[in-house]
């Protein structure tokens, strides 16, 4: 047990991790660092700015339906999912500024 703590005491703090912006090859997108009392209605009107939105889904604990900080939002065409990256990529929102990129394939997505 001593090594174990010993070894933890030895390793750098780990810097703040950056979401890899990942390249939007789908309609579906990943949208981070989203506050916490963004609802899907609010994602909705800022995505419909920029083209049409199929879906937005917060993703939340299920043990108390509280935010995860970050969501997934479906728009109708590639071409516009690159719009909303490009238009609101680090725009803020809600008080924090927003990460969005592709979202990953679903083979990788995490429940």
């Amino acid at each position: 047990m001593r090594e174990v703590r010993e070894q933890r005491e030895q390793t750098p703090a780990r810097p703040a991790r950056k979401p890899e912006a990942v390249e939007v090859t789908s309609p579906r997108l990943y949208v981070g660092n989203l506050s916490f009392e963004a609802t899907e209605s609010d994602l909705f009107e800022l995505f419909n700015g920029v083209g049409q939105v199929q879906n937005a889904e917060v993703v939340s604990y299920k043990h108390n339906q509280r935010s995860k900080g970050f969501a997934f939002v479906q728009m109708q065409t590639v071409e516009e999912a690159q719009r909303a990256v490009a238009e609101l990529h680090d725009k803020e929102f809600l008080g924090r500024k927003l990460v969005v990129s592709g979202a990953k394939s679903n083979e990788h997505a995490r429940g």
